[in-house]
């Protein structure tokens, strides 16, 4: 029996999807890939491997408006993909799929963007070669697809820059602006599992890609057909411009910029662990600390660049476990806090001490709210800002962070902003901001103004008095942003912001804590909890879109004596900003209850699960009553999350 054959049996028999069959039908026939894919499809197929080949090829992995994201490594890999693998286990070869992130992939992704952005720019008026700035983190193949971009780039007639080694995503997003770009893409999957990568694309903003450009690059790239991949596996970086540590000053200027208290980080330095979970922050966020005279430990382990993050369980900072090797060497070393960044060093978690000396970790939530009340009143103390606030001035967070943020940019007369789960929409904010003060700078007064040779002060300034100025902006997964001269969330700029609190803590003999309480008493108690319920492959994808179908058709009513009070579905109804500009629809649903309490359903768009983020929020009438209404909201939290797992975990089986 033929190998097609072989395939179309399986199909037969119920063994693999029919999507799948037509697709590896496609790529056993292509006599114009190379030997080792059609082994290896033979190899799996000859196995009987067929759960690994629906997963890998019931669909193409989607390039969504941000980019892509996926497996590059499978749960069962065929030896010919294995091959000699390197010292730090990466294969010869990414897995062969439609769905999973390989050449194949990235060729693709990156014809699609070239087409886009010559067409863009013919249609500006500008005739320039369209310019590509690629970076990379520490993940397998990291490295081969980064440079698989930039020749593929090159061969098309564009210009490609790439950096010497491993680059972090925010440094990718300040080089597109410091280049003048037409767009950028960085080679990571953030804090993902050890067997996945992502490709996330930059338009010239700086930014991730939105409206009105996505769509159409999503279109381009789903027009690109397999045949014409192959001229394209072959490397050429003749003509790719490579970056060297020379080019990485701007950006740490940019780091020092974030201080707005010199004084007292030159008075009270916190003693700090940090650990970079084996990826870039070694390479931006330790030397940014050294910098400003900071005493920096290191957890030696951890500082080895290895794509297999083998020291823990997850590389993702908000995990508990990711931290114990860091608290282990402060307590041994009696340090002030904990910093951890994630492999691309976008997102940042903590470990302080308590009034007890103890450590303990902090949400993501609570870090952001506690950078935001410390940059908001030392920018006031600095009289950048009116002591009064202004409406000219914001913070802005996603849907599904704490609204106790919005409490504290209320108190200072602050404007709050709301987006969509996902950095690229606190960028397009930005963007916007840029575009009104330019407009009204010019009408105005005439100016034409170099926004990008500005500094931040010039900049505050300038969006003050003619537009909004962007304060602070995070999200509860850790992520955090303070100016507007990076389009994304910036944990090397995190740490920087968060050592400067924890100087000024120090200076007032003050732990993070009783920061934290103090904002409790001022604005309410708010605790917030999320759940995450992971469904892996094409099984799990459709238990997912179960769960999203059915909130729109069938919305909650109740959970126990808890009733739902009100349902907004951002796929259906009409939702308007502060700014007054309408949020794009997307399946995310939010819930309010009768106790007070409120939650928000999505499925996430880079990892395999569905997430549900459940808010409370208790008054506080009596300092001595603290501790009382936090362990009453833990009771009251605890039965919500097993409501709604629960509820979910129905829902999922149709």
């Amino acid at each position: 029996m033929s190998l097609i054959e072989q395939i179309e049996a399986a199909g037969a028999e119920g063994s693999l999807l029919d999507s799948t069959v037509a697709n590896l039908k496609i790529w056993a026939g292509a006599d114009f890939l190379p030997d080792w894919v059609g082994a290896s499809i033979t190899e799996l197929v000859e196995k009987g491997e067929w759960d690994e080949l629906n997963d890998r090829f019931y669909q193409n992995l989607a390039f969504g408006t941000g980019g892509m994201r996926g497996r590059t490594i499978g749960r069962v890999s065929a030896s010919t993909e294995i091959g000699t693998p390197s010292e730090q286990g990466t294969p010869a070869h990414p897995a062969v799929g439609t769905n999973v992130l390989n050449d194949f992939n990235i060729v693709r992704a990156t014809i699609g963007l070239f087409r886009y952005v010559d067409a863009y720019l013919k249609a500006s008026g500008r005739y320039d070669l369209p310019r590509f700035v690629i970076a990379h983190d520490v993940r397998h193949f990291s490295r081969h697809f980064c440079e698989l971009a930039a020749s593929t780039w090159t061969q098309l007639g564009g210009q490609a820059i790439i950096f010497e080694g491993p680059r972090s995503t925010p440094q990718l997003s300040f080089t597109v602006r410091q280049y003048k770009a037409t767009c950028g893409a960085v080679i990571t999957a953030s804090h993902n599992p050890p067997h996945d990568n992502g490709f996330k694309v930059y338009f010239e903003d700086g930014a991730q890609v939105v409206s009105p450009h996505a769509e159409t690059i999503v279109a381009n790239v789903g027009e690109v057909t397999l045949e014409e991949v192959p001229p394209f596996l072959e490397k050429d970086l003749s003509k790719v411009i490579v970056l060297g540590e020379e080019a990485d000053a701007p950006y740490f200027e940019l780091l020092e910029e974030m201080v707005l208290d010199k004084e007292v980080m030159e008075k009270q330095k916190a003693k700090v662990v940090f650990t970079p979970i084996h990826g870039t922050g070694a390479i931006s966020s330790i030397p940014a600390l050294k910098n400003l005279g900071i005493d920096v430990i290191e957890v030696p382990e951890q500082m080895v660049q290895d794509p297999r993050f083998p020291t823990v369980k997850s590389p993702n900072p908000e995990n508990a476990e990711a931290l114990s090797m860091a608290i282990a060497k402060a307590n041994e070393t009696e340090a002030d806090v904990v910093i951890a960044t994630d492999p691309d060093a976008d997102r940042m978690g903590v470990a302080v001490r308590n009034p007890e000396g103890e450590m303990i970790l902090l949400t993501g939530n609570q870090i952001g709210t506690l950078l935001a009340e410390y940059r908001i009143a030392t920018l006031k103390d600095a009289e950048i800002l009116p002591e009064e606030g202004s409406e000219s001035a914001c913070l802005i967070k996603t849907f599904v962070t704490s609204p106790m943020q919005e409490a504290v940019a209320e108190w200072h007369g602050l404007k709050t902003i709301n987006t969509l789960t996902g950095f690229k929409w606190i960028g397009e904010k930005l963007a916007d901001y840029e575009a009104e003060m330019k407009a009204k700078l010019m009408e105005e007064e005439g100016i034409a103004v170099d926004y990008d040779a500005c500094d931040v002060w010039t900049r505050a300034d300038l969006l003050l008095d003619y537009s909004t100025f962007f304060v602070f902006g995070g999200e509860e997964s850790y992520g955090y942003l303070a100016t507007d001269k990076v389009r994304d969330k910036d944990a090397n700029a995190a740490v920087v912001m968060f050592c400067e609190l924890a100087a000024y803590l120090k200076a007032q003999e003050m732990t993070f804590t009783e920061m934290l309480d103090s904002l409790y008493l001022q604005h309410g108690y708010y605790e917030e909890k999320n759940i995450n319920i992971y469904y892996e492959g094409a099984a799990g994808s459709q238990k997912i879109k179960n769960i999203l179908t059915s909130y729109r058709n069938d919305p909650p009513k109740a959970f126990g004596e808890v009733e739902v009070t009100g349902f907004t579905d951002f796929g259906k109804d009409e939702i308007i900003d502060a700014d007054g500009k309408k949020i794009p629809p997307q399946d995310f649903y939010f819930l309010e209850l009768s106790n007070g309490y409120s939650f928000a359903v999505r499925g996430s768009g880079t990892e395999p699960k569905i997430k549900f983020y459940v808010f409370g929020r208790s008054d506080v009438l009596d300092p001595d009553d603290l501790l009382k209404v936090k362990a009453e909201a833990a009771g009251v939290m605890k039965d919500m999350l097993e409501a709604i797992e629960a509820d979910a975990r129905q829902r999922a089986e149709g």
